[in-house]
């Protein structure tokens, strides 16, 4: 069974059947460590906007996740120039795809979730230990911006604004944060 930490109640993970999803409810930090882990901890205290609140102020999440993946194995997935990696001591991985090796025998990546689905680049690193370092599709994932946000402010400032910009309604936040089912796959026969 591979434990799927931090993650939505009714996200990508829910209902698999060799999965134990640890969403808020449980509170992964908990996770008591029966079997290989994937972990999403909470970005947004990590994040490039972190300093409108106080950085890395996620209750533990983190280390714990980081924790967990070093103690029983698996991959921890986190955006791309996270705050995180330095305050942990993990290497930054190669922008250009490939993985890093860090002093605890873990590797690092980065990879784009836009590649396996997600309607946004989202850029994305990984800490791996005990679990396989597969090549990934590395480079930046095409750029998609929606027609009419080209047609009416013109390609340059679509690009600035982002494909994030044309997503309306009350779950912005989550559907920024949804792992790819496809990605979700890939991470899953990582630590199989």
């Amino acid at each position: 069974m591979i434990a799927a930490l931090f993650v939505d109640a009714d996200g990508a993970y829910a209902g698999m059947p060799d999965v134990d999803c640890w969403h808020i409810g449980r509170d992964a930090r908990r996770y008591p460590g029966e079997g290989p882990v994937i972990a999403h901890p909470p970005c947004q205290r990590w994040g490039r906007y972190a300093f409108r609140s106080e950085p890395g102020a996620d209750e533990g999440c983190f280390a714990s996740a980081l924790a967990s993946v070093r103690r029983w194995g698996g991959v921890l997935e986190h955006p791309a120039y996270s705050h995180a990696w330095l305050a942990h001591g993990l290497p930054w991985p190669p922008s250009e795809g490939g993985w890093q090796r860090d002093l605890s025998g873990g590797w690092c990546s980065h990879v784009e979730q836009g590649h396996y689905g997600h309607f946004a680049r989202k850029p994305t690193w990984l800490y791996a230990l005990g679990a396989r370092t597969p090549d990934l599709i590395w480079g930046p994932a095409p750029q998609r911006l929606p027609a009419y946000a080209v047609e009416r402010y013109g390609y340059e400032k679509a690009r600035r604004i982002g494909v994030m910009a044309a997503v309306g309604g009350k779950d912005k936040t989550k559907i920024r944060a949804a792992t790819p089912p496809a990605f979700r796959d890939v991470l899953l026969e990582m630590v199989r």
